[in-house]
This record gives C-alpha cells, structure tokens and sequence, in this order.
C-alpha cells in the first residue's frame, strides 16, 4: 500500500529526528532552515518535540539576501563576517545540543559574482566558525544534515516541469531515497546502517597502505595512515549518542596520507561549490599536494577554494560508493554535493575527520599532521566515480585486492560479521 505526500513527509522528519541526529530526550535541538523550506522545518520541529527535546531554535537563511550582499555591498562588506548563525553553531555545540541543517539552495544562486569576494566571504566564515568545525570533525555533538526541495533547485532538475510539480517531483524523488516512502523506514535504515558497518568492518581489517584508482582521466595512488578507521552510516558520541551525520548516506569513507597523493585525477560530475557549478575539474597531485588544477569552467572559483589556505590542496577525505546506490540509480545529478556525493565515489580536500585516525580525536594538530592527518579551514567533496572506475586496496606486503569493477565493489561484506 503507498503511502500519501503527508505521511511520507512525516516519516522524512522523524527520519531527520530519530535515525539522522539521533535527539535524546531532554535534548536541546538547533535546526537549520532555508527560509523556503519553513514548513518543512515546522515538521521538523514537531517531530523533535514529539522526541522529547527540551528546546528547538530554529534560524532561517535567505538565499536572496546572499544574492543582494554579493549584487550590491560595497567593497568593504566582504571583509566582515556575519557572526549570528556561527555564534549560535558554536554555543550549541559547546552545551551539547545536537545539530539539524536543512540543505536546499539555488545552485547557480551566485552565477557570475566576484570569485574573489565569494572566496573572501568563505574564508572569513570558515575561520570564525574553526570551533564548530573541529567539533564536527571529531564527532564531539551528534549532527545531521539532509534536504529539503527550494524552486530554483527544482526547476533546475526538472526543466520541463513548473514550479509546484518540479518540487512535487524532488520530493518524490528525495522521499525514495531517503527510504521516506517505506512502511517502516527506521528498520529499513537500521538493515542500511548495519551493510554500512559491515563494509566499514571489512575495509578496516585490511588495512591498506594505499588505494589506486584507475578511470577515464584518472591514474592516481593515495596512501593511507597507519591505523586508519573507515566510517560510514551510524557514528556515535564520546558519550555514547547515535547519528547518521547525512541523510542520505550511501559511503564509506577514511583520511589519506596527507603526503602521500601521486598522480591525475578527473572529476565525473560537476561541482555545486558556494554558489556557482565547477565542471571538468582535473587535478594533478604531487607530494599529496595539488600542483596542477584545472576546470573547463568556473576554473578561477576552484583555484580560489584551493587557495582557501595551505590544507586546502591536500586531501581529507576518500570515499568509496557503489553505482547500485539509489542516489544513483535515479540517474539525476542532483547539483547539491549531500546527493551527489552519495552517488560516486569521491575525494575531499581539506579538513580530515580526525576520528578516521586511530587516537586522532585526541591528537594535538601537530601530532595528527605527523601522523598523516591534514587539516584546514574547509573541507569540499568532489565526484570521481562512475561506472569506468576501478578501485585496487594496497597491501604493505605488495599484494593487489580488487576493491571496485565497474563502479562496483568485487566482494559481499557479511552484516553478521
């Protein structure tokens, strides 16, 4: 029997509230809203009262009045930062309240703006945000981010379509992926997150020294740390408390070796980064650096983002995603990296999630960086995999394990193990 919009809407949010930031009761929930999304957010909010929580703020962010900032400010505004949602992702995260953000934007929203001031607005940003990043970064506050439809997104996966039914269709499309519009979604996302931890198992009991990669303009070799974790799926808490950090997550995913990245590798999508469409993204590594970066448009934006600081040209993120997940069985690029990302095996550079490391979380920066960690101010995913991609696990004895053909893993991982 199908289940009508409402209850599937419905599940969605508890999904949002009970599967992705895990909210215990008494719990403090901070949400995070496009102000176009208000009455999902409003769900949102029922839901977590529903489970308990002690309080929810809720802030909305205006795409337009971005828009209008970058269109109209005078020079000088681009060097202040806008302090209130930071401030506000600092304080909760300090006092332990988990951490809700709806995704939904406009992915051409700042098409022909100033890369300088866009990257200048980043960087400032990032910087006074550092202490919410890092606790995100060792998973301190259980923290979730999933998506909600806006109309300029829509309309751009759905040209054909008017506004009201190209939202109609993404909701459709987000609620099948997210497992919305299933009887019992929170079992169906339980058997999810235990494929996951049995993956997470088996690429952790190997221990590769590297993974090489090999895919249309792609050749490249990346080392891994000693003692690296793999994660993916259900994350928990110092204290204890469960999440999934996106909804939907279909990866597995660890650091590289900061240093240890040789060779080309191709983007096979499009990135959505900070308000414009980066495409062709080439990128050639050396040392684990990038040396040479190319885009066969929007090129000065990734130059700009690879700029951000010194970290911004290593690696802090590999992930491995089949091509049978459902994000890409829908066939759609979905120009919004929760999806996207979700749908290829890809790369990061940036920021590595300390916990990857064995011990990382309590690492001072130098002692992680010794250790094979990078850090930075951002951290920005970019798609790699396809259906041409090949993935080989290392050995430190020499030996070569086909980890992907085909866009596919070669090996079942049993979630009895």
């Amino acid at each position: 029997m199908s289940l009508s919009f409402a209850q599937k809407l419905d599940n969605y949010a508890r999904l949002a509230v009970q599967v992705g930031v895990g909210l215990q009761p008494g719990q403090r929930l901070l949400l995070l809203a496009p102000l176009e999304c208000a009455a999902f957010a409003r769900r949102v909010v029922e839901a977590a009262y529903t489970a308990g929580a002690l309080l929810v703020d809720l802030l909305y962010v205006d795409d337009e009045v971005q828009l209008a900032r970058y269109r109209l400010a005078p020079e000088a505004s681009f060097a202040e930062v806008s302090t209130w949602s930071a401030d506000a992702l600092i304080k909760g995260s300090a006092r332990g309240d988990a951490v809700l953000r709806i995704s939904g934007s406009d992915p051409d929203l700042l098409k022909g703006q100033d890369p300088q001031r866009v990257a200048q607005v980043q960087r400032g940003l990032q910087a006074y945000s550092e202490p919410f990043a890092r606790r995100i970064s060792a998973k301190e506050i259980n923290w979730c981010i999933c998506a909600a439809p806006v109309a300029a997104w829509a309309r751009r996966l759905y040209p054909e379509l008017a506004a009201p039914a190209a939202i109609d269709a993404l909701w459709e499309e987000i609620f099948r992926i997210c497992r919305a519009d299933q009887a019992n979604p929170v079992a169906a996302w339980q058997a999810h997150a235990e494929a996951l931890r049995a993956r997470r198992a088996q690429l952790d009991a190997r221990q590769y020294r590297a993974l090489r990669y090999r895919g249309p303009g792609t050749a490249l070799e990346l080392g891994l740390p000693a003692n690296h974790r793999w994660l993916g799926g259900l994350s928990h808490t110092p204290q204890g408390l469960p999440f999934i950090a996106n909804l939907p997550t279909e990866e597995v995913f660890t650091l590289p070796h900061r240093e240890q990245a040789e060779g080309w590798v191709a983007a096979s999508m499009p990135l959505a980064y900070a308000g414009t469409l980066i495409e062709g993204i080439r990128l050639r590594f050396a040392g684990g650096q990038v040396v040479e970066a190319r885009a066969e448009r929007e090129e000065t934006v990734l130059h700009k983002l690879l700029e951000t600081d010194a970290g911004a040209r290593r690696l802090g993120e590999v992930a491995l995603v089949p091509q049978s997940s459902p994000v890409a069985r829908s066939g759609k690029l979905f120009l919004n990296t929760l999806y996207d990302e979700n749908a290829a095996s890809h790369l990061a550079v940036g920021r590595a999630y300390r916990v990857c490391l064995e011990g990382g979380a309590a690492m001072d920066d130098a002692a992680f960086a010794a250790a094979g960690g990078n850090d930075s101010l951002t951290h920005v995913d970019f798609m790699i995999g396809s259906s041409e991609l090949e993935v080989d696990g290392l050995r430190a004895d020499g030996g070569v394990e086909p980890l992907m053909r085909g866009g596919e893993w070669t090996q079942s991982a049993n979630p009895r193990s």
